[in-house]
């Protein structure tokens, strides 16, 4: 008996044994050697157009045309100057930079009092505006070009500033109202509920306690809304096309890329580009983290 039972204690079957060996080890080391490889793939193609752009804007015309992937030998800052004075790239900066600062600005203004209104405020039909800016997203914009051009022409605001300003905002409303409406709802209801009762009214409570409260989603949504209005193209070939001086900058490099040929300065055209692409790069870098912080305070909360 006492046999019997040191074998059924010590003996075991061959299904119950657990095999140990590297395999695990070997599954997990090729797994990240294959994501580390895909990552280094997106980033060649996500960076290496944008590091081509930057190193032909040094190169001069000839050296572009007779080899276009090569390298440059000498830095040619003149392609800049060029583009910036006899390209007319400073001027389309300046026409951009001007009607973003009034589009962005009521974007967020709008976008921002009108996500607040439905996020924590009940009333009848709330559901059905939320609904009618989510549906907003799926309008193409080309489909009411036609109907645009025609109402801004019979509002007198065809080709002017404030006019793109305008359809810029109508335009970028519905995915910041969208995106900020979800953010609002996730910000504690206590702190707002105190300041009622303290005597705050609701335009010192929105301004002064909820949109500091909410400025990592406005930082996010503010990016989003920057990115889209500055390299916007579509509704300023629409609406903004008669007066060249009036051309913002895609309008510009695109106008500058059709009358190149191959007589051109091609220098000065990837100078443009560059320049174009500089103030996107620095506003993502500087904000950065609070984009970051944007995107995942909902998941966090």
């Amino acid at each position: 008996m006492s046999t019997l039972k040191n074998t059924s204690r010590t003996g075991s079957s061959p299904q119950d044994a657990v095999p140990a060996g590297p395999k695990p080890a070997r599954e997990s080391a090729t797994l990240n050697v294959f994501s580390h490889a895909f990552l280094v793939l997106w980033v060649v193609m996500a960076a290496g157009p944008l590091l081509w752009v930057v190193m032909t804007a040094f190169r001069t015309s000839g050296d572009i045309l007779s080899d276009p992937m090569g390298f440059t030998t000498s830095l040619h800052w003149e392609n800049f100057s060029h583009a910036w004075t006899e390209a007319n790239i400073g001027l389309y900066v300046i026409n951009s930079l001007t009607i973003l600062a009034g589009s962005l600005t009521g974007t967020m203004l709008l976008g921002s009092m009108a996500a607040y209104v439905i996020a924590r405020f009940t009333f009848p039909g709330n559901r059905f505006v939320f609904m009618l800016f989510a549906g907003g997203m799926m309008f193409p914009v080309i489909l009411a070009l036609v109907p645009l051009y025609a109402v801004m022409d019979n509002f007198g605001i065809l080709e002017t500033r404030h006019g793109l300003m305008i359809a810029y905002i109508a335009y970028s409303l519905p995915f910041t109202t969208f995106f900020l409406t979800s953010f609002f709802r996730t910000l504690p209801t206590g702190v707002q509920e105190a300041a009622m009762v303290d005597g705050a009214s609701h335009t010192r409570t929105f301004f002064q306690i909820m949109l500091p409260m909410a400025k990592p989603g406005l930082v996010s949504i503010g990016i989003f809304n920057f990115l889209g209005q500055w390299n916007q193209y579509l509704l300023p070939l629409l609406l903004n096309n008669e007066d060249e001086s009036k051309y913002v900058l895609p309008q510009g490099l695109a106008a500058l890329a059709v009358n190149q040929g191959y007589r051109g300065d091609w220098g000065a055209l990837f100078a443009g580009l560059t320049i174009a692409m500089l103030p996107v790069l620095v506003v993502y870098i500087v904000f950065q983290r609070q984009v970051q912080a944007g995107l995942t305070a909902g998941a966090l909360k």
